[in-house]
């Protein structure tokens, strides 16, 4: 009895699987995006360092291998042995890079000067320039102010340098929920999102129906993409590749078809970055803390799932 169980279960996890990729290979379809193709438009994909284990030459390897353009990681403030051994796998397996920049103190100007050091060495260091500059901006509790300062900030170092400089849609900083990014949008026409629009249904606790103008702008102002898929109860799908979480992964791929469909049209580059967690952002089982899925593996689905539609 009890082997029969083990194969039933088996069987039909088998069987659920082969529908499930089934559906979600629709998603890869290239005519699902309708507008011409500009010949200067770029895809760049990349593969986040968070969870990795291992050296910095084993990851690069690894993402190579799956056929990432590169990877975004936190620029290692004041460490020059972790800034040498990035450059150095960069170069080795000729991978993009794109920077995290952000701080975590409690004090609005301790925090700003050390977002300042950080940022400014990320975008000046001259061994490989990065793609992007990515940045967890401030905190949800600061003023606006405070907050602006790092806009201010940003914007100076990208007119310096001629670097594209995004703020992250994320829980906890300055662009935490879909009305207060709007105030700044609307204050900062020069401001570029990084959009992990998953971080705004778990704040919302939506698929943010209800607020179209202002995701609409979101949309429009947005240059790098940060694809997870989160949900009303959370910021990340125990797995995107799961039936049950077919509209949801929809609704994400309907806002990201509005950048790329604007990329696409005006000849721009377009960068994404498969950010699925580890535990405990990928929930876990009760008492081992083991994960419910394997967060290299839905990563590099969604990889292929990304190049496919919008190559």
């Amino acid at each position: 009895m009890r082997q029969d169980r083990r194969k039933f279960i088996k069987t039909s996890a088998a069987g659920s699987a082969a529908l499930l990729l089934s559906s979600l290979e629709s998603f890869a379809l290239p005519e699902m995006i309708s507008s011409s193709v500009n010949k200067n438009y770029d895809l760049k994909i990349m593969a986040t360092s968070w969870g990795y284990q291992g050296t910095m030459d084993s990851f690069c390897a690894k993402v190579k291998k799956e056929g990432y353009d590169g990877i975004e990681l936190w620029w290692p403030t004041d460490n020059k042995k972790a800034q040498d051994e990035i450059f150095a796998a960069l170069k080795k397996y000729d991978l993009e890079i794109g920077f995290l920049c952000g701080g975590s103190q409690s004090n609005p100007q301790e925090h700003l000067e050390f977002y300042k050091r950080m940022v400014d060495a990320a975008a000046k260091q001259n061994i490989q320039r990065p793609l992007y500059i990515n940045n967890h901006s401030g905190k949800d509790y600061f003023s606006f102010d405070d907050n602006k300062k790092f806009i201010e900030h940003s914007q100076a170092l990208a007119k310096e340098t001629g670097l594209l400089i995004c703020h992250e849609t994320h829980r906890g900083r300055m662009l935490f929920a879909a009305h207060i990014t709007r105030n700044f949008l609307e204050k900062y026409p020069d401001l570029r999102l990084t959009l992990d629009i998953s971080h705004w249904c778990n704040v919302h606790e939506s698929l943010l129906a209800d607020q179209k103008e202002t995701i609409d702008l979101a949309l429009a102002r947005t240059e790098h993409i940060h694809a997870r898929i989160g949900h009303p109860e959370g910021p990340q799908v125990n797995d995107p590749r799961a039936p049950e979480w077919e509209q949801t992964v929809k609704q994400h791929f309907e806002w990201w078809d509005k950048i790329v469909e604007r990329k696409r049209r005006n000849g721009e580059r377009v960068t994404v970055l498969t950010e699925f967690g580890p535990p405990d952002y990928m929930p876990t089982y009760p008492y081992t803390r083991q994960p419910l899925a394997d967060q290299w593996a839905i990563n590099v689905h969604m990889m292929h799932l990304l190049r496919k539609r919008y190559s």
